[in-house]
């Protein structure tokens, strides 16, 4: 019998930030839109196809609790089926627009993204009941994946500016995630897989000098809530240079890190750790239990991210830039790596199966020969995390999901690896080794860079305020009986946690939706402020003008998410930390 290798595991992380009620397009509800169809039905489908051949695909899927509020929405799954149909109507014009001009090939392409969309609306509402957050507890139930969670609205932790505001993200996180899947979460995606250990933190600065006070380690939240382990990326593990994830997709970020690169330090790299063991975190004395962490393979990673010589920059595949207006849809194949828009050749979808196969052969194989050689240095089995944003696969690159589909089919077959989630990779092989990490985040530079710059460190002059104001509120009338005041406490709790998202400083950065990021950064924080002081004038008179109660009801409609939300997540620590010589 075949010897056994070890484990892999897809890690997919899916997030948008909250778009419903702010925008439509180019920037707004057709992100979730488009995510839903280019990503998030695709892969269910593949998952639900391996399920029914198979067994388990291994995969751990991570949903961001914002992002599950949105797709249970009942606004998305009316606004959905209406893109849908935009879809459909505008393949169907260009079906015929080609046709008149007598383009056969186009004709034929513009025909397939019909019954594309055509087979998405079927899949949607009848095989999925028009439930995608049910589709993923059915696979969870029957052991296909393990959904895990994150921080509410994908809060950027490290630089939050008080431990009650890290408390109230994990803290939502889990419980958002319990409402939604009916269980208790076992892992966490950090957001932009970024850690911080425990130590005397002062804000990042400079005009905003203060005494350090001691911060806990973020592991110290995921391991008081229940959750049980976290991702990071490999240059945490072992130092050496990060892997660039956002930096060759945006050339914003190619001139920000020149300037940025001549302060940044790599740390010698450690040979003595390894990206295929799962370790134990802590920063901590006290800590109740110490975080398994699972790591970023560098070497299947690249293979698939790098749009240049990857897998998705293939000649055959869909190009993702070039589009065709009105519709939108696109004809046009990626050609080469450096064609410019004018030189994309047509795209032919029956050129691209020998392609995906292909690959997913050559990607199966690397996890084969990177686990043989783990075991034959380390005498035993290791495991392949491999972690990517989900709406690479369909979104960025169109022929993903199916690859995807292919490589995990062949794993399924395979008798010497084994398709295991992170948390039940955790069951059958707990790691003793604790060790310790240092502060930063995937991405290039492998620090906070990205969402800390000349450009975007504005917003967190107004993040840090709000903070603080909210943790003030909730320390004078976080139990206060009166449900009015509760309302206007909760509602106050939602708009933070809305001007917290990464999002808008990661947009600002990449200059891919500055505009709108700051709009959303800036109207999130005029709507807390308002809502703090009505809270405050309510707490005083117990009373308030109609006006503030209608501002009140319009942010309730527009932002309406979080029903579990607790203003006590932000009165106190539940375990404060100790001071220790």
């Amino acid at each position: 019998m075949p010897e056994h290798l070890g484990s892999f595991t897809f890690v997919l992380h899916s997030h948008l930030p909250y778009v419903i009620g702010h925008g439509r397009w180019p920037h707004g509800m057709d992100w979730l839109n488009e995510a839903a169809a280019e990503s998030y039905i695709p892969l269910l489908n593949a998952f639900n196809r391996l399920a029914a051949e198979g067994g388990p695909t291994g995969v751990t899927l991570g949903i961001t609790p914002i992002l599950a509020e949105m797709l249970a929405a009942d606004v998305f799954r009316r606004e959905f089926k209406d893109y849908l149909d935009n879809k459909i109507q505008a393949a169907g014009e260009d079906l015929d627009t080609f046709q008149r001009l007598g383009d056969k090939h186009f004709a034929s392409v513009a025909r397939m993204w019909e019954d594309h969309y055509r087979e998405l609306k079927r899949v949607f509402c009848e095989d999925f009941g028009e439930d995608l957050l049910g589709v993923c507890r059915r696979l969870m139930d029957s052991g296909a994946l393990e959904v895990i969670t994150s921080a509410a609205t994908h809060g950027y932790l490290p630089l939050l500016g008080r431990d009650t505001a890290v408390q109230a993200q994990v803290k939502q996180g889990a419980a958002a995630y319990r409402r939604h899947f009916g269980r208790d979460p076992r892992g966490f995606w950090l957001p932009e897989c970024a850690y911080r250990p425990r130590y005397p933190w002062v804000p990042p600065l400079k005009d905003l000098a203060t005494e350090p006070v001691l911060r806990k380690g973020v592991e110290e939240f995921l391991s008081e809530n229940g959750l049980r382990y976290f991702i990071i990326d490999s240059h945490l593990l072992k130092g050496g240079k990060a892997i660039g994830v956002y930096k060759d997709r945006f050339e914003a970020l190619e001139r920000l890190w020149e300037r940025f690169a001549a302060q940044y330090q790599e740390r010698p790299e450690d040979e003595e750790k390894s990206p295929y063991l799962p370790y134990l975190v802590t920063s901590a004395p006290e800590t109740k239990r110490p975080e398994a962490i699972f790591t970023r393979d560098p070497k299947t990673g690249l293979q698939v991210w790098s749009g240049e010589w990857g897998y998705p920059g293939d000649g055959n595949y869909l190009d993702f830039h070039k589009k065709r207006f009105p519709g939108g849809l696109r004809y046009w194949r990626v050609t080469s790596a450096k064609a410019d828009l004018a030189d994309k050749g047509p795209y032919h979808p029956d050129w691209v199966t020998s392609r995906i196969n292909e690959q997913a052969d050559h990607f199966v194989s690397l996890i084969h020969d990177i686990l043989a050689e783990f075991q034959a240095a380390n005498k035993q089995p290791g495991i392949i995390t491999a972690p990517y944003d989900t709406e690479l696969f369909g979104h960025w690159w169109f022929e993903g999901p199916e690859w995807l589909y292919q490589v995990l089919r062949r794993l399924q077959q395979s008798p010497q690896v084994s398709l295991k989630s992170a948390g039940a990779f955790l069951e059958e092989a707990a790691p003793l080794s604790v060790i310790s990490l240092p502060e930063g985040s995937w991405g290039e530079g492998g620090y906070h860079w990205i969402w800390l710059n000349e450009m975007n460190d504005w917003t967190w002059r107004h993040i840090y305020p709000a903070e603080q104001e909210m943790e003030e509120l909730a320390q004078q009338w976080g139990d206060d009986p009166d449900t009015r005041l509760q309302d206007l406490l909760k509602q106050c709790g939602r708009s933070l946690f809305l001007l917290e998202a990464s999002d808008w400083q990661f947009l600002i950065s990449t200059f891919s939706a500055r505009d709108y990021a700051e709009l959303r950064l800036v109207m999130h924080h005029e709507d807390f402020q308002r809502l703090a002081g009505m809270a405050r004038q309510y707490a005083a008179d117990r009373d308030l003008p109609p006006e503030d109660w209608n501002f009140l009801e319009l942010c309730r409609e527009r932002d309406d998410v979080f029903p579990d939300i607790e203003p006590k997540w932000w009165s106190r620590l539940e375990f404060p930390p100790e001071e220790r010589e």
